[in-house]
């Protein structure tokens, strides 16, 4: 049976089941273990602390947990482990890529999504045009790496599709068209852009002024560590094209986590050979701020560094991923962090 059709700013068909033919198409399913108790004290975040993502009805925890390390640094079981302990506190936004192990990301998240019976409660975002199979921003790349990732979620739609890096061999005109099709067919509600320059947003709102689907939101590198490429041009065009900024290495490869406080602390891991560059005395001097003031709030590193982002304007949910259950109640936490003025200018000045 076709797809609904879906049409003005995509609104979800109600028809559109948990699980379709698609998912039978897919890679062979992961055993994935059944519900476990998660070791966490804190309620399920409230719905009044939810984000909308500019004009969509897309209403996310602010937090969107990443899934990179699905099949990486953590396996299937730990993978369900780690979505069972963001869904009991609250969160319902999950941020994936057809990249990331090779699709193998996707895969786990959509089977958790069957066993779990979730995916009418849970906003999916996935990234294409960087798998192998369907590289880069043509119109056919496009159509099958979305069917790709569809029939590895197990889904008939995704929630927001981000163009993962820019193409600038193909004309931004032909990949909103195909962009186009897919959402008045139903099979993706929203489009955002990932690592895409000031200029070709702009470029892109002049094409979504002429009838093309617009970028929703942005996805970029920002943090306390990594500010000026975001604050300085990505900044202002956000801010006037009215786009919601969904922050990636949130916690600076887990530097700003607390994990790597010396150069003996960064073990032999691709994680940490990305960390090794903030290992400063400029970085440190940075994570003794953090760390005295979540001190004060009586909470973790990472929640500090994660509640500034979200005391940033546009910010709507940062991005950031647990590699084990444990990890993730200091994410989901920032949520209910209010930081206070001085909180505030301190981390300023010292990641100036």
């Amino acid at each position: 049976m076709p797809r609904p059709a879906m049409h003005g700013h995509g609104t979800r068909p109600v028809s559109a089941p948990s699980t379709g033919p698609a998912a039978l198409q897919g890679p062979p399913a992961i055993s994935l273990p059944i519900p476990v108790s998660v070791s966490v004290q804190s309620l399920p975040t409230p719905k009044s602390l939810r984000r909308t993502i500019a004009d969509t009805d897309l209403t996310v925890h602010p937090l969107a947990l990443g899934t990179s390390v699905f099949g990486w640094t953590a396996d299937g079981e730990t993978s369900a482990r780690v979505l069972d302990a963001h869904r009991d506190l609250g969160g319902n936004f999950l941020d994936t890529a057809d990249s990331y192990t090779s699709g193998r990301s996707e895969v786990i998240v959509g089977n958790w999504l069957r066993s779990r019976g979730a995916r009418d409660g849970t906003v999916i975002a996935t990234k294409i045009g960087k798998n192998r199979d369907n590289p880069g921003l043509s119109p056919r790349s496009i159509i099958g790496a979305v069917q790709a990732s569809l029939d590895r979620l197990g889904t008939d739609y995704i929630d927001l599709l981000h163009f993962h890096f820019d193409d600038p061999t193909v004309p931004l005109e032909e990949s909103l068209g195909a962009v186009d099709v897919l959402i008045r067919s139903g099979q993706v509600r929203y489009l955002a852009a990932s690592n895409f320059s000031a200029e070709r947003l702009m470029e892109a709102r002049v094409l979504a002024a002429n009838g093309l689907p617009r970028f929703v939101a942005l996805q970029t590198q920002y943090s306390l560590l990594h500010r000026a490429p975001f604050e300085s041009s990505l900044a202002l065009v956000t801010r006037a094209q009215g786009m919601s900024v969904l922050p990636y290495f949130a916690l600076a490869h887990g530097f700003l986590a607390g994990r790597y406080r010396s150069k003996a602390d960064l073990q032999k891991t691709t994680r940490a050979a990305r960390a090794a560059k903030y290992v400063t005395r400029t970085g440190l001097r940075m994570l003794a701020v953090v760390d005295r003031i979540a001190e004060e709030h009586a909470v973790a590193p990472a929640t500090i560094a994660i509640a500034w982002l979200l005391a940033r304007g546009q910010v709507v949910a940062p991005v950031a991923s647990a590699s084990h259950p444990d990890q993730v109640e200091a994410l989901l936490a920032a949520a209910g962090i209010r930081l206070t003025r001085g909180d505030m200018v301190d981390l300023d000045r010292a990641s100036a």
